[in-house]
């Protein structure tokens, strides 16, 4: 792989990571913090649907987001009749599945954060007559840094590394939504086939009498050793790209 084909499906990928994690934090702020200060009954219930992506493997997931993001889906048709356009094979989708897939990677280092604050200072907060709104911007965002920074590495990771997802919601579609881990796995499916190919030639070139890839004569007893030759280098040869 070249830089100018590993350069489109890179920044790609980091545009799509970026934009993912910037919504999450949007997103996942109130989900954290109301899971953080809440004790009603239906908590178990969002928490155990904000860890679903950690459980479902991620082509399951993607074949369910696929059949929901697509033209005769729930959300997809409705997207349809609004724009005209499908949400499938597009970026936009695929930022919808990323955000999705990547929820739980936002979620839970900030409840954890917002777990640990206590309710002393915001108490001492409201006493000095700060609102709900300014005591959480004032007192709870400042002293949550260090979960919003775990939520902002662990998103953007798993986002730029996510393959499954992709592949089923957005497919392999050059410039528009072939990321980076896809074009590493076409890449390597690639070189493995042509290794296959580039090995296995010499059979092809029989019965002629000169191995094309060693040209050792493949008369007699030497077509054996060509053959043994040729096997080793193929098992050798692919077992180096496939690791």
């Amino acid at each position: 792989m070249n830089a100018n084909t590993l350069f489109g499906p890179l920044w790609l990928s980091v545009q799509l990571a970026a934009i993912t994690t910037i919504v999450l934090m949007i997103v996942a702020t109130p989900i954290a913090w109301w899971l953080a200060r809440t004790a009603s009954r239906w908590k178990p219930v969002v928490q155990t649907t904000v860890a679903l992506p950690i459980v479902l493997p991620p082509t399951v997931m993607g074949f369910y987001l696929l059949i929901l993001l697509g033209p005769g889906g729930a959300i997809g048709s409705w997207w349809v009749e609004l724009t005209g356009n499908a949400l499938t094979f597009s970026f936009l989708g695929l930022v919808i599945a990323s955000c999705l897939y990547s929820l739980p990677f936002a979620v839970q280092p900030l409840v954890v954060a917002f777990e640990s604050l206590g309710q002393r200072n915001l108490e001492a907060a409201w006493t000095l007559g700060a609102s709900r709104m300014d005591a959480f911007f004032s007192v709870a965002l400042p002293l949550s840094v260090r979960g919003y920074l775990s939520a902002v590495v662990l998103s953007f990771a798993h986002t730029l590394g996510e393959f499954g997802v992709v592949l089923m919601v957005g497919g392999n579609i050059p410039g528009e939504t072939r990321v980076i881990s896809i074009a590493i796995y076409d890449q390597v499916n690639h070189s493995t086939i042509w290794l296959h190919i580039s090995c296995r030639h010499c059979y092809l070139s029989w019965p002629s009498s000169r191995c094309s890839q060693c040209s050792i004569s493949t008369d007699g007893g030497k077509r054996d050793e060509c053959r043994q030759r040729h096997s080793r280098s193929l098992c050798v040869a692919t077992r180096r790209v496939r690791t």
